[in-house]
């Protein structure tokens, strides 16, 4: 899973050599990364709740569609292989059939309060509900209204990491109620330690007072 190998194209290499990068991006391609995910890439995977994924179509233009839908609904099955229940949209139907005819797509996950990206190579595999049940099974979501079309899986070929240049942090709601909870929770303990020192304070000068 070597993701500039991949990446670095004959064309792409004689622009790095033309503008004075070549030599860095060649000692990366020496460097061969894990046989798959790892935890981290999995927890990023886990906690997204969108996704950008581009597929090229038989009008030889590529296509970018972004997937939502709840926290988690990109499951990593293993190592190598993410899953999710395509579920019913506006029945276009482009990034499926792009897949029927060319396979190979390419995702990017964003993580804008980390300002980190993570960039995906993969192959496209379409699986149906009916003859997969216990796959279907696992990759459900109990608690999210929803019907399912079809599964999709993604068989990974290579990954990246980006750097955080020009990603601009974004909070969720539920993001920025989680930090205003944990501000106010903070004051609260701040206020707590402020009047227990009040309190010892007047019982200090109350027992000087009583001394004189």
């Amino acid at each position: 899973m070597n993701y500039p190998k991949l990446a670095f194209t004959s064309t792409i290499k004689d622009l790095q050599q033309k503008y004075g990068s070549r030599s860095r991006y060649e000692r990366m391609e020496q460097f061969v990364s894990s046989a798959g995910l790892t935890p981290r890439e999995i927890q990023l995977i886990a906690e997204r709740d969108s996704f950008y994924v581009a597929s090229f179509g038989e009008n030889e233009f590529p296509y970018i569609q972004h997937r939502g839908g709840p926290k988690g609904f990109l499951k990593a099955i293993d190592e190598q292989t993410l899953g999710f229940l395509d579920f019913t949209g506006n029945k276009q139907y482009i990034t499926v059939g792009n897949i029927q005819s060319n396979n190979r797509v390419s995702l990017i996950l964003m993580d804008y309060p980390k300002r980190t990206r993570l960039k995906i190579y993969a192959e496209a595999e379409i699986k149906s509900l009916e003859e997969n049940p216990e796959l279907t099974k696992s990759l459900d979501l109990p608690d999210y209204k929803h019907k399912p079309e079809r599964i999709i899986l993604y068989h990974i070929k290579a990954f990246d990491w980006n750097c955080p240049q020009h990603i601009i942090p974004r909070y969720t709601e539920d993001e920025i109620q989680t930090i205003i909870d944990s501000e106010r929770n903070y004051l609260e303990v701040l206020e707590e330690e402020n009047r227990l020192l009040k309190e010892r304070v007047k019982i200090l000068e109350s027992a000087r007072s009583n001394n004189n």
